[in-house]
C-alpha cells in the first residue's frame, strides 16, 4: 500500500521562504469593512466578518500544522549545510517593570480623580451656564439616547433617574481608568504625572472629540472642549498622585503558576 503524499515539500536548511498568500490582505480588508460598517450599514459589517474570516483561515493554513515553504533557486547564496553559530552563555531576562503598584491604588486613586474631575465639571456648568445638571446630564447622555430630546430648561434641571445613570458611568469609567493608572504608570518612572496628568488626557480628548458626532451628535454643541480637557487633567494629576506615592510591591513575572496561587508553600508560612 502506498503512503500518502502530502502537499508539503521538504526544503533543504536555509533554503526555504514562506509561500506567497493573499490571507492576510483579505483579513485586513474585513477588518476594515467590519469598522466601516459600524458608521454605514450593518451589511457592509457582514461582508468584513466574511472575508475576515476567511483571510485568517488561509492566512493560518500557511503557519499551521507546518509552515508552508517554497525553495529558493539554485545559485542564492546561502550557505549550505548550515554554518556552526558560536553558542552564547545563558543570562536570565529581565523582566520590566520590575515592581508595581496594588491594585487597590488605581481604585483609590481613580476615585479621588473622578471626584477632582467631577468638581471641574460642575464648576463649568454653573460658570458658563448657570446650572450643577447640566454636565450631569450630558454624560448620561452618551449612554442613554432620550437625554439629546431634551430641551436646554430640561437638560438644566435635576432628573433622579438621569442622575442615578450618570453617577453609574462616572464610578464604573473612573474605577477603571484608575487600575489602568496603577498598571502603566511603574512603566514611565522618571515622569509620571506627565503621563498621567497630560498625555492621557490629550488623547482621551482627542478621541472623544473626533467620534462625539458619530456617538451621540445632538451633545456635541453642549461641549466646551477647554473645560472637558481642564476636568481630565484634573482627573489625571489627582489620580497620578494617589498612584504613584502609593507603595509598590514585586511583580509576579519570574513565578509559576503554582508559586503565584501559593499552592508550594510551606506549612510555617501560611
Amino acid at each position: 500500500m502506498s503512503q500518502p503524499t502530502t502537499e508539503r515539500t521538504q526544503t533543504p536548511y536555509m533554503r526555504g521562504i514562506p509561500e506567497p498568500t493573499s490571507g492576510p490582505l483579505w483579513a485586513g480588508f474585513g477588518l476594515t469593512l467590519m469598522f466601516a460598517g459600524l458608521v454605514t450599514n450593518w451589511a457592509v459589517s457582514v461582508v468584513g466578518l466574511i472575508a475576515c474570516i476567511a483571510g485568517f483561515i488561509a492566512w493560518a493554513r500557511g503557519c499551521f500544522p507546518e509552515e508552508a515553504l517554497e525553495e529558493l533557486e539554485k545559485g542564492s547564496d546561502i550557505i549550505t549545510p548550515a554554518p556552526a553559530l558560536a553558542t552564547k552563555p545563558a543570562t536570565e531576562r529581565v523582566m520590566l517593570p520590575v515592581q508595581m503598584h496594588r491594585y487597590r491604588s488605581g481604585v483609590w486613586g481613580g476615585l479621588a480623580g473622578g471626584v477632582a474631575m467631577a468638581i471641574a465639571a460642575v464648576a463649568w456648568g454653573l460658570l458658563r451656564e448657570g446650572s450643577v445638571w447640566l454636565p450631569i446630564n450630558l454624560l448620561a447622555g452618551v449612554f442613554v439616547p432620550s437625554v439629546d430630546a431634551e430641551n436646554v430648561a430640561m437638560l438644566k434641571s435635576f432628573q433622579p433617574g438621569i442622575f442615578a445613570v450618570a453617577c453609574g458611568i462616572h464610578l464604573v469609567t473612573c474605577t477603571f481608568v484608575g487600575l489602568l493608572y496603577a498598571v502603566c504608570l511603574p512603566m514611565m518612572p522618571s515622569r509620571p504625572l506627565l503621563f498621567g496628568g497630560v498625555i492621557s488626557p490629550v488623547l482621551w480628548t482627542g478621541m472623544l472629540y473626533a467620534t462625539i458626532g458619530i456617538v451621540n451628535p445632538a451633545l456635541e454643541k453642549f461641549v466646551s472642549w477647554p473645560w472637558f480637557f481642564a476636568s481630565q487633567a484634573a482627573f489625571g494629576f489627582v489620580c497620578g498622585i494617589v498612584v504613584s506615592r502609593s507603595k509598590k510591591i514585586s511583580t509576579m513575572t519570574g513565578l509559576t503558576i503554582a508559586e503565584r496561587l501559593g499552592v508550594e508553600r510551606s506549612e510555617g508560612t501560611r
